[in-house]
């Protein structure tokens, strides 16, 4: 018999979870099972092809600790990966026991998600171990903890030995409802490569740095540019709605996102100058969204309310900023 030990915290020294799996699995090779163990956060690059080592097992142990919320970003990796490339066949005959192990809240929720995201993928469940554990020291000088895991590893063990059978649940039915992915039999070579390819950041951003240089390319194919670079667009809303003050002077550069130049708002007494293009030491700087000004425009919002729920970026004199909802009104 073989037990895989899936391990996603983060190998603290002071990880309860810790000393919990190096329990059972002292208990389990007593009882001449092979065990391996699998430290996600060692094999964060490799995590998309582990799936593949379960073919070997005949019971698996999913460990991980709640230092914060939910089970750790290293064990929903896996289960994903699981999901995506693991053999739905083999995982269907296999058992597993969730550990869950908390310092915090949340490790019924954390031995509950796991069994649930189990058998959604097929996989049969065992009785698992989850609990509030503040100081590891208390697992260590505790003789009834201690008996609770071993006698958890015995039930594993049985329950694999026996291949006990166990009544269907309610989210396997998931497979009949979703489209499972089909299994994709990898070669060890391509499944280094496809691990390298996910882990490798460069990649991930080349291909973004790709995606966004054709959807610059279709936008100017559509002449979708004409219309965000025209002349007019913000400039007649600024003239019109200009209420003068006297003695005030000012000048605003405004950067509307996807604007290639910044709109220029010059005040003078009863003059108002607005154009796109740029100067130099302008009394205010404001950058903000395409939204953030229609809303503006529309009497949605003001220039205030805007910059103090952060939807614009401003730098300068804040007094002359706060002009611009009594200059302009909308």
């Amino acid at each position: 018999m073989k037990v895989n030990i899936y391990y996603g915290g983060r190998g603290l020294m002071d990880d309860p979870t810790l000393y919990v799996i190096n329990k059972m699995q002292g208990v389990l090779e007593e009882l001449n099972v092979t065990v391996e163990r699998f430290n996600l956060y060692e094999l964060k690059n490799r995590i998309t092809t582990l799936p593949q080592t379960i073919k070997n097992a005949d019971g698996i142990i999913l460990a991980s600790t709640v230092e914060w919320y939910g089970i750790g970003g290293y064990m929903y990796q896996f289960l994903d990966s699981c999901w995506l490339y693991g053999d739905k066949e083999k995982i269907s005959k296999t058992y597993m026991c969730p550990i869950i192990m908390s310092t915090t809240y949340g490790e019924r929720e954390g031995k509950l998600s796991l069994a649930s995201a189990w058998e959604m993928l097929g996989g049969l469940p065992c009785s698992g171990i989850c609990g509030y554990i503040a100081d590891v020291s208390i697992l260590e000088d505790n003789e009834d903890y201690n008996r609770i895991i071993e006698k958890k590893a015995e039930n594993m063990y049985r329950t694999i030995n026996q291949k006990m059978a166990s009544f269907p649940a309610s989210n396997q039915a998931v497979k009949q409802k979703v489209s499972i992915t089909k299994d994709i039999d990898l070669t060890p070579q391509e499944s280094e490569q496809l691990s390298q390819y996910a882990a490798d950041d460069s990649y991930v951003k080349t291909q973004k740095k790709d995606i966004q240089e054709l959807t610059s390319l279709f936008r100017d194919l559509m002449g979708s540019n004409e219309q965000e670079e025209s002349k007019e667009e913000y400039i007649n809303e600024f003239k019109d709605h200009f209420v003068p003050q006297a003695g005030f002077k000012a000048v605003y550069k405004i950067q509307v996102e996807e604007k290639k130049k910044p709109l220029i708002i010059e005040v003078d007494g009863a003059e108002n100058n607005c154009y796109y293009g740029n100067v130099e030491n302008p009394d205010v700087e404001i950058q903000m969204g395409r939204e953030t000004m229609d809303d503006i425009l529309y009497a949605r919002m003001t220039f205030q309310r805007a910059f103090m729920g952060g939807a614009m970026k401003m730098k300068g004199d804040f007094k002359v900023f706060r002009m611009l909802d009594q200059i302009f009104v909308l």
